[in-house]
């Protein structure tokens, strides 16, 4: 089979980005299945190769159409914008900012011309990204904008095939309790096996996590589950949906780990946050869905108290690539989300 074009930005420079990105694309376990593209500066990549000591040439070129993907070399599409005589390392700064927000757009507009097929997001700061004047904080927000996409949808994934979907993201606790209602979790179970379907896992089946301890034991705890989870389920099933549930929480993401369900609906931030990350910290994977193609990322900062010292661990960004060699050749097969 093919091996996809999977683009990779940098990230902010003065992070653990570029030294995680040169130790994953000198992976063996990522050259066997993927071609690595990255947007960066190539004279940051090449610092980053100096203080790994990794066997690797660093080719700066214009185009995704000049790489040629040679044993033992990287292919940077070179945007000469973070100069790292200009920036400290660990810092917040708005060069870096700006620098992270240029390889995003490029990146976007090849993934859009079909020039690359599949992106993954090296992490950037949110304060060098706005110290730097640019509007949009985070990926997420980034890439609906780039897009056109409205409200992308977040999955995580766990090796092992823990995956989890998200009713709501960055809000309080308040406010994501308010969130759950039966219009919105019944949108979301539809979004999600959309999702599941741009996946290839058509035939999976959907579990709906509880909000309230065990389900709230028929209103014995918050009547959310009576008044909105359990009437959305219902409807969805009408309309043909595998959805199941609500399941409890404390039970719900042990058992898709065991494989009994494909993916679960968590119903706010921390509580699919905190079961994948427990599970496997450093190689719980996001996922971007809905958008024209398929984007993964790290799920992890900059991590600026240790940038550039040597200590980063490319673990993360590893499975990262790993699982968007998987699933991209099916991703592209499917029609984006409305």
């Amino acid at each position: 089979m093919k091996k996809p074009i999977i683009a990779i930005s940098m990230g902010d420079p003065a992070g653990i980005g570029p030294e995680i990105l040169v130790r994953t694309v000198a992976d063996q376990s990522v050259t066997q299945v993927a071609h690595c593209l990255v947007y960066g500066d190539a004279r940051v990549i090449e610092k980053a190769v100096r203080e790994t000591k990794l066997d690797l040439k660093v080719r700066a070129i214009n185009n995704p159409t000049d790489a040629i993907y040679a044993q033992h070399s990287i292919e940077v599409i070179d945007f000469e914008n973070a100069d790292p005589a200009n920036f400290e390392p660990g810092k917040v700064q708005a060069l870096c900012g700006k620098a992270a927000w240029e390889y995003i757009k490029v990146m976007v507009k090849a993934a859009l011309r079909g020039e690359v097929d599949a992106i993954n997001t090296g992490p950037i700061n949110k304060e060098s990204i706005r110290t730097a004047n640019i509007k949009y904080l985070g990926h997420t927000e980034m890439l609906a904008a780039l897009t056109g996409t409205h409200e992308p949808l977040t999955m995580f994934e766990t090796p092992g095939g823990l995956r989890v979907f998200f009713l709501s993201r960055h809000v309080s606790l308040i406010q994501a309790c308010n969130l759950v209602t039966k219009e919105r979790i019944l949108i979301y179970i539809e979004r999600c096996q959309q999702a599941m379907d741009q996946l290839g896992l058509s035939r999976g089946q959907l579990a709906v996590a509880g909000l309230n301890p065990h389900s709230s034991e028929n209103g014995l705890f918050g009547d959310e589950e009576i008044n909105a989870v359990i009437p959305a389920i219902i409807e969805a099933k009408r309309k043909g949906f595998q959805v199941v549930g609500p399941i409890s929480a404390d039970s719900v993401f042990y058992k898709a780990r065991l494989g009994l369900y494909t993916a679960v609906l968590s119903l706010y931030h921390d509580q699919g946050h905190i079961a994948t990350k427990t599970l496997d910290f450093e190689r719980t994977i996001s996922l971007t869905l809905g958008l024209p193609f398929l984007r993964t990322s790290v799920d992890h900062g900059t991590a600026f108290d240790i940038a550039w010292q040597g200590k980063a661990s490319a673990m993360s960004m590893i499975e990262s690539i790993l699982v968007t060699a998987h699933y991209a050749p099916v991703y592209k097969q499917i029609p984006a989300l409305g």
